[in-house]
């Protein structure tokens, strides 16, 4: 698809539903009322504003640490109209992590919802590019609701994403304007058959690549209406989404789907108004699947995505589907698997999965060496081990490196084992996945205590909760009086996952 020179994302996702006649239509729905196309246009025109008034300008940058409502559309959108770039970061991290960021990012300024806003208090001061820190609901009164969209270009810097890496340092991925409308057309559009008649309703959130194109360009590009929700994703906060707004599309993951199907609280079918479920995120489990089909009569469309592709690139779809698999190549898209010479392996061999297409983030901010090594010319390296069948579909078979997805968070081994070996009683620790009773990887961990020192299960993990996203913590630890390892002394993990 062609998409002009001159072009801004915004521009194009607000101004599309108010050329189609749209603007007395529901764009979204948040715990706190309802938004129509063209409220969301105004709103975004005075955010915008306001951002300038402040003295910011075009290719600044923003960070955005909010929870999912009305104001986070308006934020983002908002910014990227004014040719400012928003950087989206995860509400569930550590005041560590944060800092971090805002001093890699060099923000200037810093939107935060007033329940996340203690995390960053300890360290603002400290941070010489920091100038502005904007709590919602936002006071846009004073804002002009005319905004002309900034000069940006197709392959200018958009919007940031934080991707973690091995190490457990984030790594800033760069997207261009074009990739959002992109990501639409071959997926939503192509894949989904997303139309503005649609309802979504994403468990996942804005900050994540996947809940970014599910809540925001997804259905702006439709001219759906969208499902907010501020609170974790618990099954009962689901639930009562799902039966009381009857979103047609629901966005979740396995270890969500699996969390809904153990409730005795699962609604009855009568309740719905689902026609497609989505999953990504992590490997679907065909049991999940199935079950949630006998339920509900509807099928769950594995696939898989990455902050680095921005989105889903590899799905199941609604009439060449099999369980068990993440589906065939998105059209758009173009997929090979090799070995680690990087030749291409035979049919039903194991190969790291290597994509082609459109969407491919531009780089890591202020990584090269990392940027080099994950986006090879026209191919991006996913990190990831499949098999292809004869007929087509791709098999989930693993990690080419330690990183562990947990509920479709990443999640660093050796950022958990670093947590738990500085704990006063630990000498060493190990952490691999390992398969819960639902087929899905949690963290576990092999410790080793200093001698004479004593740690229970629940101490360690309490203390891992302290130091890192309570996500990352190990479900199980497994006390060793070794740990195995090569003669050069690293641990060999593959002996513990065994």
């Amino acid at each position: 698809m062609e998409i002009p020179r001159s072009y801004n994302a915004a521009d194009d996702l607000i101004g599309g539903n108010l050329m189609a006649g749209r603007a007395g239509k529901v764009a979204y729905i948040d715990d706190a009322g309802e938004c129509t196309f063209g409220e969301l246009a105004e709103r975004v025109n005075r955010f915008g504003n306001h951002l300038l008034s402040l003295g910011l300008r075009m290719e600044d940058r923003i960070l955005i640490a909010m929870h999912d409502s009305i104001d986070w559309p308006v934020a983002f959108l908002g910014a990227i109209k004014a040719g400012i770039v928003p950087i989206a970061v995860n509400t569930l991290l550590t005041p560590k992590d944060y800092e971090y960021m805002l001093s890699d990012s060099r923000a200037k300024a810093l939107l935060v919802s007033a329940p996340l806003k203690p995390q960053f208090e300890p360290f603002l001061s400290k941070l010489p590019f920091l100038k502005h820190v904007l709590v919602p609901p936002f006071n846009l009164s004073k804002s002009s609701p005319d905004l002309k969209a900034a000069p940006t270009t197709c392959d200018d810097p958009c919007f940031w994403l934080y991707s973690s890496g091995s190490t457990g340092m984030p790594k800033g991925t760069v997207h261009v304007h074009s990739s959002m409308r992109i990501t639409a057309e071959l997926y939503a559009q192509g894949v989904l058959g997303l139309r503005d008649s649609d309802v979504c309703f994403s468990a996942a959130k804005f900050f994540f690549a996947y809940g970014l194109g599910n809540s925001l360009s997804f259905p702006l590009m439709a001219g759906a209406t969208t499902i907010l929700m501020a609170e974790r994703p618990t099954p009962d906060a689901v639930f009562k989404r799902l039966t009381e707004k009857k979103p047609t599309l629901f966005y979740g993951v396995p270890t969500l789907y699996a969390g809904m199907l153990a409730s005795p609280a699962f609604p009855r079918t009568e309740s719905l108004s689902l026609r497609s479920c989505i999953s990504a995120g992590e490997a679907l489990p065909p049991q999940i699947s199935k079950t949630f089909k006998e339920k509900t009569g509807v099928e769950i469309l594995d696939g898989i995505g990455s902050t680095e592709m921005l989105h889903i690139f590899l799905s199941n779809r609604p009439n060449d589907f099999r369980h068990g698999t993440t589906g065939k190549a998105v059209p758009g898209y173009e997929l090979k698997l090799v070995d680690e010479a990087g030749n291409e392996v035979k049919q039903g061999e194991l190969g790291e999965l290597l994509i082609k297409g459109p969407t491919a983030a531009n780089l890591y901010w202020n990584n090269r060496a990392k940027s080099r090594s994950t986006f090879v010319g026209e191919w991006a390296r996913s990190g990831d081990k499949y098999s292809q069948d004869a007929d087509g579909f791709y098999a989930y078979g693993g990690r080419t490196d330690d990183m562990l997805k947990v509920s479709g968070i990443w999640v660093s081994p050796a950022e958990v084992e670093a947590a738990l070996v500085s704990h006063e009683c630990v000498l060493e620790a190990a952490v691999v996945g390992h398969e819960d009773e639902q087929q899905l990887i949690k963290p576990k961990a092999y410790v080793v205590l200093k001698p004479g020192k004593q740690a229970s299960v629940e101490d360690l993990q309490a203390y891992v909760k302290s130091k890192l996203a309570p996500y990352k913590y190990p479900r199980w630890i497994e006390f060793a009086a070794e740990l195995p390892k090569t003669a050069t002394g690293k641990i060999q993990r593959f002996k513990l996952r065994a």
